[in-house]
Parts: structure tokens; C-alpha cells; sequence
């Protein structure tokens, strides 16, 4: 035992005259984190989750939720992401860091893959995902239509007409057409045809009746089901066929636009002139709904003593689900002012912002008015009408004025001008009533200033009471005042506008609640005074929380990285508390207490802490800690000052990364990553790489020594000598003049895919070009449209089963002559000056188009180059072509598909490569058809015996 005298390893020593003790427990040890997600709530009892749990099938309209369970030490902090962003945008109610995620009445368009994160900073972060799939099933539609070419008269005493039925809902859903109580089906009746039609939204089957007979004319249901999955009942819709059906006609009483007085009574009549079964009509407004009082009944819309705000454009839409939909649009303009402003513009020339004698002069006048260019404006001066002459000119829609201004220019300004101008705008000829605007010019008007009352500048409220910021205005005019939030976080005003303006510079806020604390910014405005750069000042707004609160600080944790030498800002900030100021702060260096920094004058009410390093050495780098206290309650900053450098980032989205060497039952490893935040710290000396096989002790460890290393920059090592198929652990370490940074580490496994065969759904980091016309896809054998068209397009991919995946384009309808889809590849750092792009393709069809490769370079922005193209129907095999390219920097490849003359000109492409090096001169498989780069027609190659393989792309950079 210990004399009493001597204390524990790790226990503080007390102030003298304190007993020492200490409780020697066993520390706890780091942890990485580890996650697993559950799922409770009201999931379907489906079959597939008794598979896998990471699949989670609910029905639209329930409850969705998910639990992530966590483990390690420090407790793990919980992040859920949706695949197409965070998960908090759409997540109702919801904290995204909480471990149990929970989505009330959850739609459609919240079903996909989300993540739950776990990270506590001791090792990688725990990633796990599940699947949400939303089942639902929406009422069907019904809609009739014939093609153009069958028009000739009557909409249906032709012979051939389609009834189309459409639905929304996952699982797919089942269709059944019945004419009465009859099933239909190709094999029981000639007259039918069922079939689902391409490039349609939503699940749609069209029964179409061919030749049409005495007995087509029926009724006939479409009953779509899901086969009750979640319980969703089957639904069905009923149309009744006739000899007199036909599509909505209209035609409207009035013109097309309607300009009326205010306090009129307006009546539009929508008339139909056709249409059976009988159309329904319905009026619509833009924006906004039907103004209050106004009555649409049997197509008739009445709007009684319209007044201004009921100008817009009114719809009148009639439907019957036959052919299209019939619409006609009135825009209604209610004659109307507001709003008279006026400006005083001094000498734009020279830049002047006063009035002065011998300059020129500029009074502007402007209403709000509907219609706007119908509006007229007359000048007066002192009562009389002001008269044109040389040094007074009368312009209309200045361009640097709004539009339909009218201004009155003053030319070398004399005494004699001085005066009062009266600008009236009017409605000639209409019941709407005059407005004016007066501005008066003299050696007295003057440009605006503005200033905070003494003992104003800073407002001090309870919470939950009223609360009035006042700016005060001088000059002659006094303009308008508006008042905005300088805060970047709170950018809108309580009154939820960005602006707000006041007459007597006042702004009035009831019940204000802590949010609104902050500053506050009041400017003149550039309207009803002088046209000059506005004058501003600041008021700040603080609220007291009602009862007190403890502080809230910011940052909780920060990690300060600085290279050695150099100095350190370390601030701890005040975010709210009650009451709003610091009493206290205290800092702390590795627990011990630190001199107090400079007292700041109470009268600058500061809220935030500072201390300042004046050189990050290793003596200096640790934990420093700041204690905000407010007479309340305390709350801490934490900061983790260090020289040492950031981690690195592998990047897990290298091409084909695995080369195998079949020789030595090796295989090599392209390792890829970033340095997070390079020029926080010194500059990087070499990283430390160990590389340890699974499930063995020893390691290889080796330094890399780098160069300057940039933000951003792809950096990269091949490991070599790896046995297959054994899967390696890798830790990768930065080192710079202050020592080792942190580690980063991943594992890496053999492959033995050195091809894209495009049988993942990512397609190997290849995209759709958002610029073309249509895009490419993904199928194989089995999900192949089994109405495709015949005699164009490739059976499997090119090893022959049905199971492999290939891409192609479609050229049915819609598609056109000339449209392009194109495929690009993710973005390639150009590391050879050679390189050779090998695929399959497969062009059969007498309609068959283009299809080209295309090179695009990134050096100075995107610039597509062609390399490769072939036309015309090459007959139904796979063939193979190889394509040299010499890319000057970093590139992308782009498949361009172009559809030729008609529906028969499907062309597919499959097993891309892109090596190093130069192409080889003959085909490497006698069996396989070859097209040399630009032959434009295949030929039987010789056989060749394989050289060495050429190493893949390795600098592939996001």
C-alpha cells in the first residue's frame, strides 16, 4: 500500500490542508462505433422481409419507424440521410441526429434508401441502410381518344377507338377490361386489342377496339388491383361507349381580355358548343382562388362589384374524358391606381447630391396602375400647367425609372424655378378617381440623413412584450424609412417581409419572443425624397427571457487545427440566455485555470470570449476549454487546439482499382484519396502506410513521401504483391514537422472486374447527359419488353445469357430523326499520353442511326471532340472496337446514340474497357467480330497471342 503522502498516477493533487484520495477504476477504453437498424411501426407483412431486413414495406398514409442502434465509446453520434439529401428536408417533426427516426403519414415520395451514421471519432464512422418502400394505389382514370388520321367528321362514327386506363401505384398494378360484366381478352374476342403503350406516366393499358361493331357500344370498367398487398383494396372505373361520344367544345361571350371599371358587375359565359357524355365545367383563377362573392354555377361565372384585386386571368375548363380537355382563359383588368411616388434626382453628371443653381434637374412621378400604359400624367408648377421650353422637358418611360414613369427635366436650374410641381395621373375617360403627388423645390430642400435617438441604440425588452426600434430622419423631403434584419441567419423581419416601411421611422413589434433579438437596419428610401444613396443606421433589439435562462454557447466542440508558429483566435460566443450578457468567463488549459484576457467596457455589452495563442507550439497544443456564465446557469466552449494534420479521405470510387496478375496468383490494388484541409497545418512531409492482411498480426509499413499537396488533389499508391483473394486492412497516416496527424483507415478486397459489363446498377460511375434528347438503358434479357419491337436491338448481352446486363437506346415513338441520348463516364485524370477504349456493340436494324464516341476535355472547360463513329445496319451480332485516344488533360468518353429513320434502330453497347497505352493492331479474340477505329465496317481478324496487359486508368478524379 502506498504512503498517504504519495497519490494515485492520474489523480489531481488537492490544495493543502485536503485529504488526497482517489478511486483507481479502470478506464474505459475507445470503441469504434457500430450501428444496426430495426424497424417497428406499421410495416406490411410481406415476404421479402423475412429475407432481409433492409427492406421496409409500408403502406402510403401510415407510420414510418426506423430505430438505429448503436454501440461504442465515446456514445456514438446518430446522422439519418435519405439517398437524394438529408434526411431533415422532408422529415416531419423530426431531429435528423435523433437515433429513432419517425415519419407521421408518410408519402409516396419519401420511400427510397436511407442511411443511419454513427461516428463517435474513434475509427470510421458506422454506416448501415435500409429500404422504404411506400405501397399505395390511387383511383384509376378513364380517358377515350382516336388517332388524328381517323378524323373525318363525328368523333366517333369511325371505325377504331381507344379507351385508355391509368393508374398511380406501387406494387405495379393489375389490369382487367370488362365490356358489362364480361372479361375481354385478345384470345376470346378479335374486335379487342390490349396492350400498355410506351412513354406514358404512371401504369397504363389501352383497350383498343378495331373495326368498330354494334356490340363495341357498352360499357366497360377497368378494375385495377395490387393483389392486396398492405390491404389495398382493388379499384375500377366505368365508361359508357356511344354512336354520339364526342370530346369538349367551348367558346366564350366575351374577348379575351376584359377590361372593366371598379364596381361593375361582370358576367363571363362559357357555352358548350359539344361534347358527350355531358362535360363538367369548372373556373379557375391565377393566382390564387375565385374572389370572394363570385358564383360559377352551369358555366356561367358572375364576380358582383368587382374592384382591383380581383384582376387575373379566369380558366373555364371543360372535361368528359374524351380526347382533350377544352379550355378558354379571359384576362380580367380592373382599372385601378395606387401607389403615387416621387422622386428628386439632382445632376447626374455631376454626380452631384444636392440641388444647386446652374445644374440640372430631374422630378419623377410614378403610379401603380392597371392597365399600366393607358395611364396619362400632367406637370404643374405653382398651380398652373407647367409649360414646355429649352430648359423644361416632359419624358416619358425614362429607362432608368420603372416603366410608364413620367419625368419633368429642369435644364441649367434658375432662382425662377423654384416652386411648388404638382404631378396628376389619370384614367382618361374612366370612373377612377385622380392621384397627385406634390414636391416642393427650394433653396431649403435638402438630401435626407438619418440617426438613432441618444439612448436608443441599444433596446432591451421582456420577453413577451411590446417592443419599438425609432430612427429619425432629417431633410426636406423626409422620405420613408425601411427597416431590415442584418442578421445573415434571420434575414426576415417578424412581419415575415425582408422590408418593411415606416412613415415616422418607427417600428412596432408586439410580443417579441427571443428569436427576434438581433440588429436591426433602418434606411431611407429612394422613393418620396431624393433619388441619392440611401442613409442607414442600427439599432440592436435584445430580449429577456421570461424566467431566466442559462446560457447558450457556440461552439460546444471545435477542432482547431494551425501549423506550428503560428497564431491562434480562439472565441467562445454567446448565442442566447436570459439575461443576454456574459457575467463571467473563465478559461481553462488542460484543466488548469488560465489568466484572465482584458476586461471589456461593460457598455460595449460583449458577447463572446476570446483568447489568443500567439504561436501553436507542441507545448501549447491541447484541450482549452471557456466557462460563459450569466448569473444562471454556465454553459462551455471546447476547443482541441493542434498542429498535427487532418485525415485523409480515401476515395472509394476509383475504375476498376483490382488488377489481377494470374502468373503469380497475385493482384495490385490502386489506393486513391484526398487530404482533408492540406494548408491548415504545415506542409506534408510523407504519409506512413501499413498494410496488414486480414486476420493476421504482421503488417508492411512504408512512407510515401509526397510533394506539395493541394486541396482537392487526388493522390494515389499502388499496392502490389497482394495475394489472391485474400482482403487487406490499410492505415494511412500524414505526417508532417509536428509529427503523426490522423489516421484514416479502410479495407480493400480482390475483385476481379477489370471491365464495366454495366450489371450494377450504378453502371460503373457512367451518367445520363442532361442536355440530349432521350437517355439510355439498362436491361438484359429478362426485363426486356416482351411487345419490343422485332428485327432491330440485341437478344442477351455479349456473353450470351439472359441473366447479363447491357445499355441501349430505344428508338420508338416518341423519338425522332436526329434525337441523341448520350452516356458520359465519370471523370478520368489523364496520367498517359495514350490511351485505348475498347467495347461491344451491337447495331441491327434497317433503320439503325449513328453511334459515336466522343472525347471531353476539362482543361479549359468542356470541350467534346469526336474519335469514333459508325452508321447503318451492321447485322445482329456483338462486335468489337477499339478506339485510340490522346486526352491533354483530365477527360471523360461519351457514348452518343443517334436514332436513324425509323422504330427499327435500336443500337446497345456493353464490357467498356479504357487502358493505357496504345490500341492493339489485330482483334485478341478470334471468335469475336472486330471494327478497326474509323473502318467503318467489321472484318474477320487473324489470331493474335495476348502481350502483357496494360495497366488501368488510375488517376480517375470525381
Amino acid at each position: 500500500m502506498p504512503p498517504a503522502n504519495i497519490l494515485r498516477r492520474g489523480c489531481p493533487r488537492p490544495p493543502s490542508g485536503l485529504g488526497a484520495s482517489c478511486l483507481n477504476l479502470p478506464p474505459l477504453r475507445p470503441a469504434p462505433a457500430q450501428a444496426q437498424i430495426v424497424h417497428a411501426g406499421q410495416a406490411c407483412v410481406v415476404k421479402e422481409d423475412n429475407i432481409s431486413e433492409r427492406v421496409y414495406t409500408i403502406r402510403e398514409g401510415d407510420t414510418l419507424m426506423l430505430q438505429c442502434l448503436v454501440t461504442g465509446h465515446p456514445r456514438p453520434q446518430v446522422r439519418w440521410t435519405k439517398t437524394a439529401g438529408s434526411a431533415s428536408d422532408k422529415f416531419q417533426e423530426t431531429s435528423v441526429f435523433n437515433e429513432t427516426l419517425r415519419i407521421e403519414r408518410i408519402a409516396r415520395t419519401q420511400g427510397g434508401r436511407y442511411y443511419c451514421k454513427a461516428e463517435n471519432g474513434v475509427g470510421v464512422p458506422a454506416i448501415k441502410s435500409i429500404r422504404v418502400d411506400v405501397q399505395y394505389l390511387d383511383e384509376p382514370v378513364l380517358t377515350v381518344h382516336q388517332t388524328v388520321s381517323d378524323v373525318r367528321g363525328n368523333f366517333y362514327q369511325e371505325k377504331t377507338v381507344f379507351l385508355r386506363c391509368t393508374v398511380n401505384s406501387n406494387p405495379p398494378a393489375r389490369f382487367i377490361w370488362k365490356r358489362g360484366s364480361d372479361t375481354l381478352s385478345h384470345s376470346q374476342d378479335n374486335g379487342v386489342d390490349i396492350y400498355e403503350p410506351l412513354y406514358t406516366q404512371g401504369e397504363t393499358k389501352v383497350l383498343k377496339l378495331k373495326n368498330l361493331r354494334p356490340q363495341d357500344y357498352a360499357s366497360y370498367t377497368c378494375q385495377v388491383s395490387v393483389r392486396n398487398v398492405c390491404g389495398i383494396p382493388d379499384k375500377a372505373i366505368t365508361f359508357r361507349l356511344t354512336n354520339t361520344t364526342a370530346p369538349p367544345a367551348l367558346k366564350l361571350s366575351v374577348n379575351e381580355t376584359l377590361v372593366v371599371n371598379p364596381g361593375e358587375n361582370v358576367t363571363v359565359q362559357c357555352l358548350l358548343t359539344g361534347g358527350d357524355p355531358l362535360p363538367q365545367l369548372q373556373w379557375s383563377h391565377g393566382p390564387g382562388p375565385l374572389p370572394l362573392g363570385a358564383l360559377a354555377q352551369s358555366g356561367t361565372l358572375s364576380i358582383p362589384s368587382v374592384q382591383a384585386r380581383d384582376s387575373g386571368y379566369y380558366n373555364c375548363t371543360a372535361t368528359n374524358n374524351v380526347g382533350n380537355p377544352a379550355k378558354k382563359t379571359v384576362n380580367l383588368l380592373v382599372r385601378s391606381m395606387k401607389n403615387a411616388t416621387f422622386q428628386i434626382t439632382p445632376d447626374v453628371i455631376k454626380e452631384s447630391e444636392n440641388i444647386q443653381l446652374g445644374q440640372d434637374l430631374k422630378l419623377s412621378c410614378h403610379v401603380d396602375a392597371v392597365p399600366q400604359e393607358k395611364v396619362t400624367y400632367q406637370w404643374f408648377k405653382n398651380g398652373k400647367p407647367a409649360r414646355m421650353s429649352k430648359r423644361l422637358l416632359v419624358t416619358r418611360n425614362d429607362p432608368e425609372l420603372p416603366a410608364v414613369t413620367s419625368s419633368l427635366e429642369l435644364i441649367d436650374l434658375h432662382f425662377s424655378d423654384y416652386g411648388t410641381y404638382l404631378c396628376v395621373a389619370s384614367f382618361p375617360g374612366a370612373p377612377v378617381p385622380d392621384l397627385s403627388v406634390e414636391v416642393n423645390i427650394s433653396s431649403e430642400t435638402v438630401p435626407p440623413t438619418i440617426s438613432v435617438p441618444k439612448g436608443r441604440a441599444v433596446v432591451t425588452v421582456r420577453e413577451g412584450s411590446p417592443a419599438e426600434l425609432q430612427c429619425e430622419v432629417r431633410g426636406k423631403p423626409r422620405p420613408p424609412v425601411l427597416w431590415s434584419r442584418v442578421d445573415k441567419e434571420a434575414a426576415m423581419l417578424p412581419s415575415g417581409l425582408p422590408l418593411e416601411e415606416t412613415p415616422d421611422g418607427k417600428l412596432r413589434l408586439e410580443h417579441v419572443s427571443r428569436d427576434m433579438s438581433g440588429t436591426y437596419r433602418c434606411q431611407t428610401a429612394r422613393y418620396n425624397g431624393f433619388n441619392v444613396r440611401p442613409r442607414e443606421a442600427q439599432v440592436q433589439l435584445n430580449v429577456q427571457s421570461v424566467p431566466p435562462v442559462p446560457p447558450e454557447v457556440e461552439p460546444s466542440s471545435q477542432d482547431v487545427r494551425q501549423a506550428l508558429g503560428r497564431p491562434v483566435l480562439l472565441r467562445c460566443s454567446l448565442l442566447r440566455g436570459s439575461p443576454q450578457r456574459i457575467a463571467a468567463a473563465v478559461w481553462r488549459f488542460k484543466g488548469q485555470l488560465l489568466p484572465p484576457p482584458p476586461a471589456v467596457p461593460a457598455a460595449e455589452a460583449p458577447d463572446h470570449s476570446e483568447l489568443r495563442l500567439d504561436a501553436v507550439t507542441r507545448d501549447s497544443s491541447g484541450s482549452y476549454e471557456c466557462s460563459i456564465s450569466n448569473d444562471v446557469g454556465s454553459a462551455t466552449c471546447l476547443f482541441q487546439v493542434s498542429a498535427k494534420a487532418y485525415s485523409p479521405e480515401f476515395y472509394f470510387d476509383t475504375p476498376n482499382p483490382t488488377r489481377s496478375h494470374k502468373l503469380s496468383k497475385n493482384y495490385s490494388y490502386v489506393l486513391q484519396w484526398t487530404q482533408r484541409e492540406p494548408d491548415a497545418v504545415d506542409p506534408l512531409l510523407n504519409y506512413r502506410l501499413s498494410v496488414r492482411q486480414l486476420n493476421q498480426h504482421s503488417a508492411m509499413v512504408k512512407a510515401i513521401p509526397v510533394r506539395r499537396v493541394e486541396k482537392g488533389q487526388l493522390l494515389e499508391y499502388v499496392l502490389t504483391d497482394l495475394r489472391v483473394p485474400h482482403s487487406y486492412e490499410v492505415r494511412l497516416t500524414p505526417y508532417t514537422t509536428f509529427g503523426a496527424g490522423d489516421m484514416a483507415s479502410r479495407i480493400i478486397h480482390y475483385t476481379e472486374h477489370n471491365t464495366c459489363h454495366f450489371e450494377d446498377e450504378k453502371i460503373c460511375g457512367y451518367t445520363q447527359d442532361l442536355t440530349d434528347n432521350f437517355d439510355w438503358t439498362r436491361q438484359n434479357a429478362l426485363t426486356q419488353n416482351p411487345k419490343r419491337s422485332p428485327n432491330t436491338g440485341p437478344p442477351t448481352d455479349i456473353s450470351g445469357t439472359p441473366e447479363g446486363y447491357y445499355m441501349f437506346i430505344e428508338t420508338s415513338r416518341p423519338r425522332e430523326l436526329g434525337d441523341r441520348a448520350r452516356l458520359v463516364s465519370p471523370l478520368y485524370n489523364a496520367s498517359a499520353k495514350f490511351y485505348c477504349v475498347s467495347f461491344f456493340y451491337h447495331m441491327y436494324g434497317k433503320h439503325i442511326g449513328s453511334l459515336n464516341l466522343l472525347v471531353r476535355s476539362r482543361n479549359k472547360g468542356a470541350l467534346d471532340t469526336h474519335a469514333w463513329s459508325l452508321s447503318g445496319n451492321k447485322g445482329n451480332v456483338w462486335q468489337q472496337a477499339h478506339v485510340p485516344i490522346n486526352p491533354s488533360g483530365p477527360f471523360q468518353i461519351i457514348f452518343e446514340g443517334v436514332r436513324g429513320s425509323g422504330y427499327l434502330g435500336d443500337i446497345a453497347i456493353d464490357d467498356v474497357t479504357l487502358k493505357k497505352g496504345e490500341c492493339p493492331r489485330k482483334q485478341m479474340d478470334p471468335n469475336k467480330v472486330v471494327v478497326m477505329p474509323g473502318s467503318g465496317a467489321p472484318r474477320q481478324p487473324h489470331p493474335q497471342l495476348w502481350g502483357p496487359m496494360a495497366i488501368f486508368l488510375l488517376a480517375l478524379q470525381r
